[in-house]
Order: structure tokens, then C-alpha cells, then sequence
């Protein structure tokens, strides 16, 4: 029996969970023996993702949270520290913004900054101090491509994904003598629902078109599957993975080293 990658009875959060990339890592961990928590402010998502799970014969846990409210992120932290031991936090949550900084209103900024910074800051605050009690344990953070090179059009996702990226060098730094290890994940495109959305408000009539041209901006020529970006938190999360701190994965299909031609 090989047992690699195994999360069996592990405890993991992970925010955001109710589709798209967060949907496919809280299935893969679930598949892989971990003991799902999803912090989902969807209530409905986060039902649909449950019934995946469930259909596969797996169970996991819903707590409707708003990773912006840190009230509402140590009450849940706390309720499931005091019955399991958290292994895993997973700072999935994450929303877009598409302009430069002119297209970039006040409000903007700060809708984004309370869910792509604050939440992290505020989940992994909630967390860690049940991981240095227990002298172990992991956090991913899911940054972006756009954290570590220029996106035309991006300013304010950008800004926002850059600090997630800065965020996961000092966590992983200030905590490695703990035994907590810090990574996260830079994906280029993704084929989810957001972007099938997106295309389709912002270019109706010329949808499979649009598919294709974001499709190509990746040099392998194609958009990532969510599967892959869960299957690289998957490794992250296990013991293969435990020499791994302090580092950014890009999935990217090239992008970040193909692009210069």
C-alpha cells in the first residue's frame, strides 16, 4: 500500500472552499484521509462542495465565516482547536480586481485588501499559536503570478497578491524554529467559474474567442485545471514536502520564464 501524500486524520481549514481551486483542494484533502474544515462565507458553495465530498464517500465540515472579521475567524478557530489539533491552514479566499490604478476607486482597494490581506493575516494569526503550541504544522498561502511579475491591467490584485507573497517569507521565517512551515502558491490562469463568468459579462458573443486568447498567454497553451494547483497544496501539506519552507511555487505553464521571446 503506498501512502504517500497522506493527510490521514489531519485537520485542515481551509477558506474559500466553496469552488473553483478551494472546491478542488478541500476534495483532493478529503480523498487523501484529512479532516476538511471549509471557512465559506457561501453558504450554498460551501453546500455543493460538501456534496462532492459526501458523493465520494468523505465527510467534511462547514463553518459560515467572513475571513474578513477577525471575530468571526478566532471564534471559529477556536471551536475547532479545542477538539482537534489543526495541521493544515490553507489561505485559499481570494477576489479580483480588473483596472489600473486609475480604474482603481478607494472602495476597490479596500474590498480587496480585507479579503486577499486581511484575511490572510487574519486566519494565519487565529492559527499559528495552536501550531506553536503543538511545535508543527503548515500553512499554504495561494498568492499569484501577479505577485512577482507585472500583469497589465491588475493594479490593485497585484498589490494585494504581492503582499500575500511577503507575507508567507516572514511567517516562514519568524516560525521555522517552530517546526511551522510557510509556502504558497503563484498560479497563472485557472479554468474556473470566475473566469467563465468573467468572459461572459465582459465579452458576450465572443466567449470561445476570449477562452482561447487567455488560454494562450500561458506558453504551454492552455489554462491550468484546478486539480493541478490542489494537487500541488496536496504535496505541500504532506510530510514529502517537509524539508519545503519559505518558497513560491508558480504554476504557470511557463509564464513567468517563457513570456520574454
Amino acid at each position: 500500500m503506498n501512502n504517500k501524500f497522506s493527510l490521514h486524520k489531519k485537520t485542515v481549514l481551509i477558506t474559500g472552499g466553496g469552488s473553483g481551486i478551494g472546491k478542488a483542494i478541500a476534495t483532493t484533502f478529503a480523498q487523501q484521509g484529512a479532516r476538511v474544515h471549509l471557512l465559506e462565507k457561501d453558504q450554498k458553495a460551501a453546500n455543493e462542495t460538501i456534496e462532492t465530498i459526501r458523493n465520494l464517500g468523505f465527510l467534511a465540515e462547514i463553518h459560515l465565516c467572513d475571513v474578513s472579521n477577525f471575530e468571526q475567524v478566532t471564534t471559529v478557530v477556536h471551536a475547532i482547536a479545542k477538539k482537534e489539533t489543526i495541521a493544515v491552514l490553507i489561505n485559499n479566499a481570494g477576489i479580483a480586481h480588473v483596472g489600473t490604478i486609475e480604474d482603481c476607486e478607494e472602495k476597490d482597494l479596500d474590498r480587496l485588501y480585507q479579503v486577499n490581506i486581511k484575511g490572510v493575516f487574519n486566519c494565519s494569526k487565529a492559527v499559528i499559536p495552536f501550531m506553536k503550541k503543538e511545535q508543527s504544522g503548515v500553512v499554504i498561502n495561494m498568492a499569484s503570478i501577479a505577485s512577482s511579475v507585472g500583469i497589465s491591467d491588475r493594479f490593485a490584485y497585484s498589490m494585494t497578491k504581492g503582499a500575500v507573497l511577503t507575507m508567507t517569507y516572514s511567517i516562514a521565517k519568524d516560525y521555522v524554529n517552530h517546526n511551522i512551515r510557510c509556502n504558497c502558491i503563484s498560479p497563472a490562469r485557472v479554468h474556473t467559474p470566475f473566469v467563465d463568468g468573467f468572459i461572459k459579462k465582459n465579452y458576450p458573443g465572443n466567449e470561445d474567442q476570449m477562452f482561447e486568447n487567455l488560454s494562450q498567454t500561458q506558453p504551454i497553451g492552455r489554462m491550468a485545471e484546478p486539480q493541478e494547483i490542489a494537487d500541488m497544496a496536496l504535496y505541500l501539506s504532506s510530510e514529502e514536502a517537509r524539508f519545503i519552507t519559505g518558497t513560491n511555487f508558480s504554476i504557470d505553464g511557463g509564464f513567468t520564464t517563457l513570456n520574454s521571446k
